[in-house]
């Protein structure tokens, strides 16, 4: 029987959503494994809409939900109406929407506070020990649930210091790994992999990714 996962977006764009080649690969990854995807994303106001042009807060403002329909192209619920017990596994792709619109880790850094609807939906996978996945900077927002529950689950964003130290601040073992792994908590059933916080490119981001993917379907 098909494995149902949830993919949990953060809007649309590296910059201030889901980062769009992370989330593709994703869905990707998961569709060659023969899983079921339900893509799913917290309704509300983006911190920020950034010009990816320039690079630079554009002033608008738009919907966490209604940008990342952008990426799903599949029906896309509102996470509140995600319930752990319909799901086998749940994972979060990057992009600075999960810093900034999950959780405001890219403001708060390891003070940071969790979305409510993310925070409740972690926390019922981690006690029905339901296997997570974290992508790029997203194990961040999950180290941020973990400390408070207690456990210290392995994850990790790749090797930058700062974040890493950020990760560990917070109650959670930071493990350094290139981009094309992924690393493992067996006994927390959590997996990550740090696509384009240290990826050349989209070769590199993938390798990751998938091996992630395939990760979080076997402890499913």
């Amino acid at each position: 029987m098909a494995k149902k996962v949830a993919v949990c977006l953060s809007g649309c764009g590296f910059l201030d959503g889901s980062e769009i080649h992370e989330a593709a690969f994703t869905l990707l990854a998961l569709d060659q494994a023969g899983a079921e995807i339900h893509c799913c994303a917290p309704s509300g106001v983006k911190l920020e809409v950034v010009d990816h042009t320039a690079q630079k807060p554009s002033g608008e403002t738009r919907d966490v939900l209604t940008e990342s329909a952008r990426i799903a192209r599949c029906e896309i619920k509102p996470l509140s109406q995600v319930n752990a017990k319909d799901i086998d596994a749940l994972i979060f792709p990057g992009g600075f929407g999960a810093a900034k619109n999950l959780c405001s880790f890219a403001v708060d850094g390891a003070d940071c506070k969790v979305n409510p609807e993310v925070e409740s939906l972690v926390g019922d996978m981690l006690e029905m020990k339901k296997p997570i996945g974290a992508i790029c900077i997203a194990p961040a927002m999950l180290a941020r649930i973990v400390g408070r529950k207690n456990i210290p689950a392995r994850l990790t964003i790749g090797t930058d210091a700062n974040v890493a130290s950020a990760v560990n601040q917070m109650g959670a073992t930071h493990c350094d790994c290139p981009a094309t792994e992924m690393v493992a908590d067996e006994t927390h059933k959590v997996v990550s992999t740090p696509a384009y916080m240290l990826a050349g490119g989209p070769a590199e981001v993938y390798a990751g990714i998938k091996k992630c993917v395939d990760k979080l379907l076997e402890m499913a």
